[in-house]
C-alpha cells in the first residue's frame, strides 16, 4: 500500500527547502511521500498545536512547546523501543541542549533538526571584525551602525541572554520568580541603554526583518549583537550584502555564555495513521550523514554536530557553524512548563512598553516575576 504523509513547517528557506528536498531523497529511497504545507513564523510559534496534529503526520515545533503539547497529548513520543543506538548517536551529536531540550517528563517528544541560538551578526565589508564585549557593541550603536531585534518574542530573548550572559540566568523549571529583582533591573537597565542608540523602528523588527536590513544593497548597519542566526545570509548570494556571524559579544566575565536556545525540532502526530512511518523518517533527516549532507546543501540550519563540524558546511556558510558553536554550547534553555507560551507573549510585551515609556526598572521586574509565578497556574 502507498504511503503518504504530510507535514508542516515554517515558511522560510530554512524551514521548508531542506524539508522538501530530503523528503524527495527519502521517498527515492522507501516510496513514502511526504508533501509539506508551512505557516507565517508569527503563526508557527502561536498556532495550536494538537489543531496541526489532527491534520498533519509530522510537525515541525520549537522546545517551549513541549509542556503545553504533551499535557494535550498531541505528539506520540520518539523513544520507540529497539531504536536505542539511534537515539545514542544524535544525543552524541547535540550541539549544545538541542537534544535535551525537546525531553519532558522522561520521554522524548522531538529530534532537532535545527538549531540556533541568539548569535551576533555583521557585515565583514563594513567592519574589521566583530566586537567581543558588550561595550564595543554600544560603541558601534552609538556610530549608528547597529539594529537589535525587539518585536516580540525577541525582547525577551535578549532579557534572558544578557541575564544569563551577566552570570544570573532567569528560572526555568520551577514556580517561583524568574529572576531576582535586582539582577533583572540590571539587566533592564542594559537593555534601556542600547534601545536609546537604536532606531526605534526595532520594536516592530524580527530577526528576519533586521537581517533583511543589514543585507539589503547600500546598508550602513554592520552589526547586531543579539539575534538568531539565520545562516541563509552567511551563503554568498543569498542577499546583496553577506553577513558573518559570531559569538555573542560578553557582558559578563564567562565568555559567549548563556544565549537562549531556539532551533526547531521534528514530532510525530499522536494521531498520525501512519506514525512508524513518520517515526523512521524522524530517525533518519536528524541523523548527522542527513544532516551534514541533502539537509545542510538545501539551505538548512542543522541540529546536528556532524554538520557543524564538516569543513566544506562551513566553507560554504563564512563558517557559520565554527563562529558560533561557543555560544551554542553555553546556550541557555527557556522554561517549556504547560502555560509558558502565554507568559513569554505577555512578558515581551511588557519589556516593550516599559522600554517604550522609559518605566522605573523595578516595577518592570516585578511584573514579569509576577507573569512568571501565574504561568504555572494552570
Amino acid at each position: 500500500m502507498e504511503i503518504k504523509l504530510k507535514g508542516m513547517t515554517w515558511n522560510h528557506p530554512r524551514g521548508y527547502d531542506p524539508m522538501v528536498a530530503c523528503s524527495r531523497l527519502w521517498e527515492e529511497q522507501t516510496g513514502v511521500g511526504i508533501e509539506w504545507e508551512k505557516r507565517s513564523l508569527q503563526d508557527f510559534e502561536s498556532f495550536p498545536v494538537e489543531e496541526l496534529a489532527r491534520e498533519y503526520d509530522l510537525i515541525v515545533i520549537d522546545h517551549p512547546h513541549v509542556g503545553q503539547i504533551t499535557a494535550e497529548s498531541c505528539l506520540a513520543p520518539l523513544d520507540v523501543p529497539g531504536r536505542q543506538a539511534d537515539r545514542d548517536a544524535l544525543v552524541k551529536g547535540s550541539v549544545g541542549q538541542s537534544y535535551q531540550s525537546y525531553r519532558w517528563q522522561g520521554r522524548q517528544w522531538a529530534f532537532p533538526v535545527d538549531t540556533a541560538a541568539q548569535v551576533a551578526a555583521w557585515r565583514p565589508d563594513l567592519l574589521a571584525k566583530p566586537p567581543v564585549a558588550w561595550n564595543g557593541a554600544l560603541t558601534l550603536a552609538r556610530e549608528g551602525k547597529v539594529l537589535l531585534p525587539l518585536r516580540p518574542p525577541h525582547t525577551l530573548m535578549s532579557f534572558y541572554t544578557l541575564s544569563a550572559n551577566m552570570g544570573s540566568p532567569c528560572a526555568a523549571a520551577k514556580l517561583g520568580d524568574l529572576i531576582c529583582p535586582e539582577n533583572g533591573a540590571r539587566t533592564f537597565d542594559m537593555m534601556r541603554e542600547i534601545v536609546s542608540l537604536i532606531d526605534p523602528a526595532c520594536f516592530g523588527m524580527d530577526p528576519i526583518a533586521v537581517l533583511e536590513k543589514m543585507s539589503a544593497a547600500g546598508s550602513t548597519i554592520a552589526y547586531s549583537p543579539l539575534i538568531y542566526g539565520y545562516v541563509n545570509y552567511a551563503i554568498e548570494g543569498f542577499r546583496p550584502g553577506r553577513i558573518a556571524f559570531a559569538d555573542i559579544p560578553a557582558a559578563g566575565t564567562n565568555g559567549p555564555v548563556g544565549s537562549a536556545l531556539g532551533g526547531t525540532g521534528i514530532a510525530i502526530s499522536a494521531f498520525s495513521p501512519n506514525r512508524d512511518a513518520a517515526v523512521d523518517f524522524a530517525y533518519w533527516i536528524a541523523s548527522g550523514k542527513v544532516q551534514r549532507g541533502p539537509y545542510a546543501s538545501a539551505g538548512g540550519q542543522p541540529g546536528h554536530a556532524d554538520a557543524w563540524e564538516d569543513e566544506k558546511v562551513n566553507s560554504e556558510t563564512a563558517d557559520f557553524y565554527f563562529a558560533t558553536r561557543k555560544t551554542l554550547e553555553g546556550s541557555w534553555m527557556r522554561p517549556r512548563h504547560n502555560g509558558y507560551m502565554a507568559f513569554q507573549q505577555a512578558a515581551s510585551d511588557r519589556l516593550n512598553t516599559g522600554l517604550l515609556k522609559n518605566h522605573e526598572a523595578r516595577n518592570v521586574i516585578d511584573d514579569l516575576n509576577r507573569l512568571f509565578r501565574q504561568s504555572f497556574a494552570g
